[in-house]
């Protein structure tokens, strides 16, 4: 999963089409998400077609219980999005591209119409966001391109049949599949323009709370042991990646050090993360093959990864404990969510952490 609101560009080049600087990347956006759109047809259809795969079948009937279950149970929203499926030919949805300065964690952003100043920026194409990275590489940042499985408009190009499932993740394991519907919902529920982090973080508090209730209810035990390790897995990682961001800040933030000094303690902050990661797989006891996505990330782990990945983790917790706190009501925590983003960011973020600990 990766970063949501991507396709908000989409709707973002509609308004910008007669007067906008760089009309290439809008257009880009534009005919991207519309052959997307394109490419969808609803779920039924594919399970009425004998050329529709056994394994494709099963995860679209599996996928339609989801959806139901995330209007009917979590209360997210009940429209046309995630009852049409696109098999894209392809790894990824989207490509996104992040940037960060040497000695800082903080992501350059980009400001679009309606969706507000993000830490990314998606393309269609894989040499497109590759090329994008290498200019922001040459102008002194640390950057690098990403897949991204899915992504949101945000609810709002719904009249165009809204979101799809896609090939890229509708394979996932059971519980993963949830989560990733389950998030992508969330964020047509709540959307706080130029705030990725509290979005981010809301969504996943949304698909980690919706995917252990839906493991715990409607799953079977194959499901659950399979979903366990994998969920195993991703925590680990970013308990260490949270580890190796806080020992980052602490050097960046380090003052009356030379800059050499600086670079040195960054290359060994780096050296032990890369270090504990190794020592993590091999304890795990796992297929090397099931560390596969993780050893991608940490070869080219930098700057501007780790401050993509603080926007899904930072604000976790107290999106959490605000659940707890309206007694696991999902309308109640959806309601109080959408207060918070009414606020001020400082205000809106200030009481969130507030909230976490009470």
């Amino acid at each position: 999963m990766g970063l949501a609101g991507v396709a908000g560009l989409a709707l973002a080049a509609t308004v910008c089409l007669s007067g906008c600087a760089n009309l290439g990347y809008y257009w880009q956006s534009v005919t991207g998400h519309l052959k997307l759109v394109n490419a969808a047809k609803p779920v039924d259809e594919w399970l009425q077609e004998p050329e529709t795969p056994q394994r494709i079948r099963d995860k679209l009937a599996l996928a339609k219980r989801i959806r139901a279950y995330a209007s009917s149970e979590l209360k997210l929203p009940d429209n046309r999005s995630y009852h049409r499926y696109a098999d894209l030919r392809r790894s990824a949805a989207v490509w996104n591209v992040t940037a960060a300065p040497a000695y800082s964690l903080e992501l350059k952003t980009w400001c679009f119409p309606v969706t507000g100043c993000v830490g990314y920026r998606g393309y269609y194409d894989e040499q497109a966001a590759r090329d994008e990275a290498a200019e922001l590489t040459r102008q002194g940042y640390e950057a690098g391109a990403y897949p991204v499985t899915a992504y949101s408009t945000l609810g709002y190009l719904n009249w165009l049949g809204g979101d799809p499932l896609l090939n890229t993740f509708i394979v996932y394991p059971e519980g993963e599949l949830a989560r990733i519907i389950f998030h992508e919902l969330a964020h047509q529920v709540v959307y706080a323009k130029n705030d990725t982090m509290f979005n981010e973080s809301f969504a996943t508090a949304v698909e980690r709370l919706g995917g252990e209730r839906w493991l715990a209810t409607h799953a079977d035990d194959t499901a659950r042991r399979e979903y366990a390790g994998f969920d195993a897995r991703r925590r680990q990682f970013r308990d260490l990646s949270r580890t190796t961001r806080e020992r980052l800040k602490a050097v960046y933030e380090a003052t009356g050090v030379a800059p050499e000094d600086k670079q040195r303690r960054k290359s060994e902050v780096m050296a032990q993360f890369r270090e504990e990661y190794a020592q993590m797989k091999a304890r795990s006891g796992a297929e090397p093959a099931a560390w596969r996505g993780y050893d991608r990330w940490v070869a080219n782990a930098n700057n501007a990864f780790f401050g993509a990945q603080a926007a899904y983790d930072e604000l976790v917790p107290a999106f959490e404990a605000l659940f707890r706190r309206q007694g696991g009501d999902w309308q109640r925590f959806h309601d109080a969510v959408r207060q918070l983003a009414a606020l001020p960011k400082e205000e809106r973020h200030r009481q969130l952490k507030e909230a976490a600990v009470g």
